[in-house]
């Protein structure tokens, strides 16, 4: 079988309320962040300046919230849309806890849709909420996805 073949799921492999723990885990790092940062010309001192951020609530610079979300959207890829058609959309996005160079971040996804498209045969949405945590036990991200995901061919 080609190693394709292994990555992401077909339709028929969700399950509604099937919860997914993704792995691996992933430490974020200064320079991951500000990478992200100048890489998207977001140049806000609360992400790039140490003397500002130490004068906010939070005391030290913040990881850029479109780097947390990116992330975790990551580490879902491979069983959420691995073999996804689209992803059409995403919806509610929370990020609910602040993230800080040197956490590490996990993310676990719960089905809470699957539908065949009515008006494509071959392909249905799957629809998943996906939340993050940190080394704490804390969440720091939510979101919703609907992904356009294709029915295994027959045969396949």
């Amino acid at each position: 079988m080609p190693t394709k073949e292994l990555f992401g799921r077909w339709l028929d492999q969700f399950e509604v309320g099937e919860v997914i723990e993704h792995w691996p885990a992933r430490t974020v790092t200064e320079a991951d962040d500000l990478m992200f940062c100048m890489l998207t010309m977001n140049h806000h001192p609360l992400h790039t300046n140490l003397e500002y951020a130490e004068d906010t609530q939070f005391g030290q610079r913040v990881v850029s919230g479109p780097f947390v979300y990116s992330l975790v959207f990551g580490m879902t890829v491979p069983v959420v849309s691995g073999k996804a058609i689209a992803n059409l959309a995403t919806t509610d996005l929370r990020h609910t806890a602040p993230v800080f160079h040197g956490d590490t971040l996990s993310a676990r996804t719960e089905v809470t849709d699957v539908r065949e498209s009515r008006s494509q045969p071959d392909r249905g949405i799957v629809t998943v909420n996906t939340t993050a945590q940190n080394q704490r036990g804390e969440t720091v991200l939510e979101f919703t996805r609907a992904v356009l995901i294709p029915k295994r061919s027959e045969g396949g």
